[in-house]
């Protein structure tokens, strides 16, 4: 037993209300199909910056339980950008590690990095740059996607005119209008998408730089306090040896 789609009924009234064309019925659907991907599309985006949004705040957190109760410590406004404040934070750690007479804070900030470690989920950036470099370039494709509306509509009045020039043109009249706002739904997806990806880039472009930041950052402090701390308790366990003198002649 053999099945077609053409018994489906919406199928089936597409076809009636289309006139009986798979191309009419395309071209039919092809502006609510760019409409509807378009709204994805958006829905899309705004879940990235919602998980940017998330990874950031929780950089904030963990920054500023790393660096709590450390002198010299940045005091941080809590309207400050996001960004703004894991910069700061790193900029304390660096300093802390240029002076090597705060042997105190030395020691706690190396005690709490294993709160902030550099393979926690929110510091790999592989899927999420991967998903957002997906929405960014398929902005490119709604003009294309209008194109081929336009393109499926004149198709639909050609394969339809079988009647002569004047019903081939009446009929290219006829469809002008799916073809017109087929194309213009078009480039008015890529265009607004555009636009708000304009607004997010940047925010996006910076948390990929905190990330790289926080990691770098996590590695020095690691591999220079351990380092030195290291050679500080050899250096009081030399001290404290007691020296045995020579015996007396």
């Amino acid at each position: 037993m053999s099945f077609s789609l053409r018994e489906l009924p919406f199928v089936q009234q597409l076809e009636a209300a289309s006139g009986g064309s798979w191309l009419n019925m395309v071209s039919a659907l092809s502006t609510p199909t760019i409409c509807l991907m378009a709204i994805i599309h958006f829905l899309a985006l705004l879940w990235l910056v919602a998980w940017a949004s998330r990874d950031l705040r929780r950089m904030v957190i963990d920054l500023e339980t790393f660096t709590l109760g450390l002198k010299h410590r940045s005091v941080l406004a809590s309207r400050l950008d996001l960004s703004d404040q894991i910069d700061a934070f790193i900029s304390d750690v660096s300093e802390l590690l240029e002076r090597p007479a705060a042997i105190e804070d030395r020691r706690r900030l190396l005690e709490r990095v294993s709160t902030l470690d550099e393979r926690k989920s929110y510091l790999q950036s592989q899927s999420f740059d991967t998903m957002y470099n997906v929405c960014r370039t398929m902005i490119e494709a709604y003009p294309l996607a209008g194109v081929l509306g336009t393109i499926v509509a004149i198709g639909a009045a050609l394969q339809g005119g079988g009647g002569g020039g004047e019903q081939t043109v009446a009929l290219i009249v006829r469809y002008f209008g799916d073809a017109i706002w087929s194309t213009f739904a078009g480039l008015l997806a890529a265009m607004a998408l555009m636009f708000f990806n304009s607004l997010i880039e940047t925010k996006f472009d910076r948390l990929g730089a905190n990330r790289a930041s926080v990691r770098e950052t996590i590695a020095r402090v690691k591999r220079e306090l351990s380092l030195s701390l290291a050679s500080d308790r050899a250096s009081i366990a030399t001290e404290r040896t007691p020296v045995t003198g020579g015996g007396q002649s």
